[in-house]
């Protein structure tokens, strides 16, 4: 166990989920979750995201449940059943209108006047370590001895809006190849996409809603520079990858852009929306975040907050650790920046200059930019 996550001494709870005709056994919470951390844990299981999710039984004083109530309120005896309705299945109407921009993204705010109130908060740290014990990870490559570590998001971070899954994309007045049929999923993040049913293969789809030709593909949603920003930091970091997504959407991502299979650089492994925790703020309310200490109490002997740097387009993600995460402008309307768009090929250069530090937590890294051209000048 990482210093500073203390043991949770709070009861955990085995809940049974039944949806769509299945049951779906949970036993990673705790007394001390709370509804909507309930509702994320629902979401990686089966795409449906928390705002569409009516879990009817679960109650109090005859009311339905708030969000931020915690379980142990509720008295759940073991293995309680509960009921949930919901869909990720999406009318043809909504995936091929233009999607809304981002909220997330647009209406991210500044961390630094939350931080003092939910950074150590006992409540958070107890998730944390509740997430250290029962959160599963597959390492797909051993961390290697002296490596700093780099924490990667995906939408909006590494592609662009609206990611494309296939070598091809559905748009309005596209003929349909092979005869195909399709019926609609969700990623659990809202991104909206269809499957093809044909010849029993099952292969993704996606529309993004730039009204580009049908013979676009999803690489060109990818963010200018990857592979080469990947390969540069893979000297000096082991590189993992965290969506607010299911796992098997960033795997298939990961697979659709040719990171997972890349020869220059390799991933440690992956984190999804499970691994996330929810945190209570004065001004936003509940909200959801990627608290670096998941990783560090699971890896404490090779990556610390001296050695992490975190790159999310959405701030208060590391509101756990500001002081690890830098803020990357977000990637968005790919078709019309993918020329200009440069970010990561300055941050190649910037994780390069502090790779040369023994500790990386004394950085603030909102004024990473004015850092390397400082550090450049002086070269």
């Amino acid at each position: 166990m990482a210093a500073g996550i203390p043991d949770s001494k709070a009861m955990t709870l085995s809940l049974i989920i039944k949806w769509g005709g299945q049951e779906f056994p949970l036993s990673a919470l705790s007394e001390e979750d709370t509804v909507m951390d309930l509702k994320h844990s629902l979401k990686s299981l089966t795409g449906v995201l928390p705002e569409r999710q009516k879990l009817l039984g679960l109650k109090y004083k005859g009311k339905p449940a708030d969000n931020s109530m915690k379980l142990g309120v509720l008295k759940l005896k073991p293995n309680t059943k509960i009921m949930m309705m919901g869909t990720r299945e999406e009318s043809l109407e909504d995936v091929l209108a233009p999607p809304p921009d981002n909220d997330d993204v647009v209406n991210d705010f500044d961390i630094e006047e939350e931080v003092v109130e939910v950074e150590n908060r006992e409540e958070n740290l107890a998730k944390i370590s509740r997430r250290v014990k029962d959160y599963k990870v597959e390492v797909l490559n051993p961390p290697r001895e002296g490596k700093k570590l780099l924490v990667l998001d995906v939408d909006y971070t590494l592609f662009g809006q609206y990611v494309a899954l296939a070598s091809w994309l559905v748009r309005p007045g596209c003929p349909e190849p092979y005869g195909a049929v399709y019926t609609m999923e969700s990623d659990g993040a809202g991104h909206k996409s269809l499957v093809k049913k044909n010849n029993h293969e099952n292969r993704l789809r996606h529309y993004p809603g730039d009204h580009r030709s049908c013979a676009e593909t999803g690489l060109e949603l990818m963010r200018p520079y990857l592979h080469e920003f990947l390969t540069s930091a893979y000297e000096d970091y082991d590189i993992v990858i965290w969506s607010a997504t299911s796992m098997k959407w960033i795997e298939a991502k990961m697979k659709e852009l040719g990171v997972s299979t890349n020869e220059n650089y390799k991933i440690t492994f992956m984190l999804d929306s499970a691994a996330m925790i929810t945190v209570h703020t004065p001004r936003r309310g509940l909200i959801a975040v990627k608290p670096l200490g998941v990783i560090w109490g699971k890896y404490g002997d090779s990556y610390s907050k001296r050695n992490t740097i975190m790159f999310d387009d959405i701030g208060r993600n590391f509101l756990m650790n500001p002081q690890n995460g830098l803020k990357i402008r977000p990637f968005m309307k790919a078709h019309l920046n993918r020329d200009k768009d440069k970010e990561l090929l300055k941050l190649s250069e910037y994780l390069k200059e502090i790779a040369k530090l023994e500790d990386l937590s004394d950085l603030n890294h909102k004024h990473w930019e004015k850092y390397l051209s400082k550090k450049q000048g002086q070269s």
